[in-house]
């Protein structure tokens, strides 16, 4: 039987986890005001006059303040120079107000009026008259096609040189948050592995591994959760009907939390059982891959020098090439910190230096089709030496969590 999988019940292993969370450290007001300073270095560089950041990820990042994107248009402009101010629903003043990070002037509209005349009215009461405006790359488009219909006297441009440009590089108080969300995530994987028993539903794993990550202190439980069992491991992001666990399946449970805004994203796959030669063979090369993408991680390389290192490892042991299967058919990993895949991408066609705080996944996913799939997924970032794990790899497919190493 795999070492650590199987042998307890959801009930137990509850009762087994606590707050992991008491020393979180949230992002301080200091840092947001250095985000901000360093997004307008970047529109100087650019000639950008000002930077649209609507709700979401981004406008958390710059201003600390959580709200999520609707039809309504909620955002800031962040001038080259000066003051940043805000864009909101008239109605939503004082709510908004109490989410701020970074106070700013709120300028508002009524239900009847035009927001995107108002955010024109807005940049010429800051001086902005004409230039070019940045957008972020996540503002929908009935935003931007709004503004742009009203005005001819401003260049509507992509703002990824500064959103990407800011959050490409973390800083060690967001390192600390992406390490502390990962730790958590690795004990829920471990305990979920345990509750593993003939006949037990994907749900049920989802529902213990949700409630596990609620016991460890993230507010909102999983970010995500997939399980899978014996050939339903072969399709990535899962089936529309998952079997039941039998004895002798792959297992592939890839989950993950928020703390302070900032994801935790781990996969493990092991067997229930015992493995046999096909599923240990293709388990071991996943993992060497998995290293060979680690070992190719070095300050000023391309990004895609890491996917090369995979998918070249994975084509020796007569895998794909390429993304052909049976081998792996996606990129070999993402960036991660408060959008759970956001920028530079692991994949053959990023080019982006590798630099210090820059934070992946490393998940060069095998899928033999109608077989089952292995992905072994963990978190690295770059140090000024080279890449470091937040979380150990597996150990191997009979001891997967380690437990004959300590």
């Amino acid at each position: 039987m795999t070492i650590g999988v199987g042998g307890s019940t959801a009930e137990a292993e509850l009762a087994q986890l606590s707050d992991m969370t008491t020393n979180v450290t949230p992002i301080s007001s200091q840092e947001y005001q250095k985000r901000i300073a360093r997004a307008q270095e970047i529109m100087k560089q650019h000639n950008i006059a000002a930077t649209y950041v609507n709700a979401g990820t981004n406008l958390y990042y710059f201003t600390g303040t959580r709200w999520y994107a609707s039809e309504r248009m909620v955002g800031a402009i962040i001038p080259q120079s000066g003051d940043i101010q805000y864009i909101a629903p008239y109605f939503e003043i004082n709510t908004l107000e109490q989410y701020m990070q970074i106070k700013g002037k709120v300028c508002p509209w009524q239900e009847h009026e035009s927001p995107y005349q108002l955010f024109l009215n807005t940049l010429s009461s800051m001086g902005i008259e004409q230039g070019t405006i940045a957008f972020d790359e996540s503002t929908a488009f009935f935003i931007v096609n709004g503004i742009d219909k009203l005005s001819n006297n401003y260049q509507l441009v992509d703002a990824k040189d500064i959103t990407a440009g800011c959050r490409m590089q973390k800083s060690s108080s967001e390192i600390a948050l992406l390490q502390q969300a990962k730790d958590m995530t690795l004990t829920v994987q471990k305990a979920a592995a345990r509750i593993l028993r003939p006949g037990i539903s994907t749900k049920e794993v989802e529902q213990f591994i949700d409630q596990a990550h609620r016991k460890l202190g993230a507010p909102a439980g999983s970010y995500f959760c997939i399980v899978l069992f014996g050939k339903d491991s072969s399709f990535p992001h899962g089936v529309a009907h998952p079997k039941t666990l039998e004895p002798n399946d792959i297992v592939l449970i890839d989950t993950g939390c928020q703390i302070e805004g900032y994801n935790s994203d781990i996969t493990r796959t092991y067997v229930y059982g015992e493995a046999n030669d096909r599923q240990r063979a293709m388990w071991d090369i996943e993992r060497q891959a998995q290293q060979a993408a680690f070992d190719a991680a070095q300050i000023g390389s391309p990004c895609g020098d890491i996917d090369v290192a995979a998918r070249n490892y994975i084509a020796s042991q007569g895998l794909g090439p390429d993304y052909q299967t049976p081998g792996c058919p996606h990129r070999t990993g993402h960036g991660i910190g408060l959008d759970i895949h956001e920028w530079p991408y692991l994949v053959q066609s990023d080019k982006t230096p590798l630099a210090q705080g820059m934070c992946f996944s490393n998940e060069p996913m095998l899928v033999i089709p109608d077989e089952f799939g292995v992905r072994l997924e963990d978190h690295f970032y770059m140090t000024e030496t080279g890449p470091k794990w937040f979380t150990e790899p597996s150990y191997s497919i009979d001891d997967p969590f380690g437990y004959q190493q300590n």
